[in-house]
Formats: C-alpha cells, sequence, structure tokens
C-alpha cells in the first residue's frame, strides 16, 4: 500500500494521478476530503486531517509499505524549521511504529554546502530526522519549480518583468513539477530499492533570469524583462503580502544561498537531467495563463 500526503497540493495531486491506475492499494491524507476529484474517491481510501498529527499519520500508516512525503508551506509560520519539523517528528514516530519500509520525500539541493539558508536548511534537518530513524529513503532534491513563475503572472502581462532575488546572470537548474511527480511515482511503484540516497531533479538545462525572459519573449511574443530584487525589498513584499517576519527572513536567506551557488554544486548527468524544458513550459503553461489572466 501506497499513502500519500498533499494529495490535492502541486506536487502530490500530479503523484497520485500517476498511480491511480495502477493496482496498487492507495490511501491518501486529506485535511480537506471535499478537494478531492470524483475519479479519486472512488479509487482510493482516504483518512482525514493533517498530517501533522500523529493520530492520524498511525492510523494512516496501518498495513502501508511507501510514503509520499511533503511538508506543505505555511507563510504565517513563527519559524520555518520548526514548522517543517513539526510534521517530521510525528512522521519518524509513526514510520518507526508502523514498520513503514521506504519514504520519498520533497527536499532540496544545497546538503553538505548551506548554512543558514532558510527554508533549504529547514529542508535538509527534515531529511536527517527521516533518516534517523533507519528507513529506506528517497530525498527528491530539487531547485525551484517552473510553476512559481505562475505567481507572476500579472506582472509579466501588464508590466513585462518579473522579479527574483538572485543575480540576473546566475544560471541555475529548474524543474517543472510534472517531472517531480513522475520520478516520486516510479519510486513508489519500485519495491526494489532500498538504503538512503538523494535523487536530484534537474530539468534539462541550467538558466539564469536573463535566459529565462529571453525565453519568455520569444514564446510571448512581447518583450519581457528580469529585474533583481534587494533582499531588503523582497522581504518587505512579503511581509506586505502576510508573510511572518520568520518565513520571509527564511524566503530571503534561501535567495542569498541559492545566488552563492547552492543549486550548482549537484553536478548534472543524464540521469537526473528531467525532460521538460523552460521553453516547452512557457508554451503548455505559462502561455496560457497569461491569455487566461
Amino acid at each position: 500500500m501506497i499513502v500519500v500526503t498533499t494529495p490535492t497540493g502541486q506536487i502530490g495531486r500530479q503523484v497520485l494521478d500517476n498511480i491511480l491506475d495502477t493496482e496498487e492499494t492507495i490511501r491518501v491524507i486529506a485535511r480537506d476530503p471535499s478537494r478531492l476529484s470524483p475519479r479519486v474517491r472512488e479509487r482510493v481510501e482516504v483518512v482525514p486531517g493533517s498530517h501533522n498529527d500523529l493520530g492520524v499519520l498511525t492510523e494512516a500508516f496501518a498495513g502501508a509499505d511507501s510514503v509520499f512525503w511533503v511538508v506543505p508551506p505555511d507563510p504565517r509560520a513563527d519559524s520555518v524549521e520548526r514548522h517543517t519539523l513539526s510534521f517530521t517528528r510525528p512522521l519518524c514516530e509513526a514510520v518507526t511504529s508502523r514498520g513503514i519500509r521506504r519514504v520519498v520525500g520533497v527536499s532540496t539541493l544545497g546538503r553538505g554546502v548551506v548554512k543558514n539558508a532558510g527554508h533549504l536548511s529547514a529542508a535538509l534537518a527534515m531529511d536527517d530526522l527521516i533518516e534517523a530513524t533507519g528507513v529506506s529513503y528517497r530525498a527528491l532534491r530539487m531547485p525551484g519549480f517552473m510553476e512559481n513563475m505562475l505567481h507572476q503572472v500579472e506582472p509579466i502581462k501588464s508590466q513585462g518583468v518579473f522579479f527574483l532575488a538572485i543575480s540576473g546572470d546566475r544560471r541555475i537548474p529548474t524543474c517543472a513539477t510534472r517531472d517531480i511527480a513522475d520520478v516520486a511515482a516510479e519510486l513508489l511503484l519500485d519495491d526494489s530499492w532500498t538504503g538512503q540516497d538523494g535523487v536530484p531533479v534537474l530539468g534539462p538545462e541550467d538558466l539564469s533570469p536573463d535566459d529565462m525572459a529571453k525565453i519568455m519573449s520569444e514564446v510571448l511574443d512581447r518583450p519581457i524583462r528580469f529585474q533583481q530584487v534587494p533582499a531588503g525589498a523582497y522581504q518587505a513584499t512579503l511581509l506586505r503580502n502576510g508573510a511572518s517576519e520568520a518565513w520571509a527572513r527564511g524566503m530571503a536567506d534561501m535567495a542569498a544561498a541559492i545566488d552563492r551557488g547552492a543549486y550548482n554544486a549537484e553536478p548534472r548527468t543524464p540521469e537526473n537531467s528531467t525532460p521538460t524544458g523552460f521553453r516547452q513550459w512557457c508554451e503548455e503553461v505559462l502561455k496560457p495563463a497569461v491569455q487566461r489572466s
């Protein structure tokens, strides 16, 4: 049996869709089961509740072999690491008590090279706790998601600009969530692997924000430019949008770590270079989103 957390989330719902038509028994943990599609509700077992609740996890993990694990964001959290570990500690207890054999978790790049890196450091602390249980674990090590650009559809359309808190010439990997879901589903359906390891998901190429602006300009058939946001202004924007001071500071610390090369430490190989390129993603996802807005 496979247990899927965040089944209505950006990655979790795609993972679920990838495994739904297999012969595997599937159980999901859903805070709001009404958000599950009728197709999903007909096919899977549903445990209502939050996956930071030990009782919910203990119920959901009964008889299960594998877990897809995501810590959902909470921009109002008073500590990024405390928020992340408030989910991870009950996971570890339930994994141990229920004898879970494998966990596939959404993590980050930067292991062994980052310090005081906000959200990156919190994700890596999560990995350490999970690995300490001894469970077979695959940490999906990802850079930023292409889908993050969808938060900037309005300025892209109205002003022809997008904003990031990294340098315009910093080339980094970026990946599409569809590829993350594909890698996760393949691991969940494979009962042959053991041990603990990281699985980078790097997309097919490294691009700078300036490179992205050029591609977006060509796909959208209009000039698009990139503008770097200073760390202080970035934090202030997040605070105005309702984030806590800790969350905003964590985001700024993460951006600074990325600009120092946190996402560039993992060597690119054919195995960790996933197929969806930024141009394809812009044509299939960003352009329709801009046209709808």
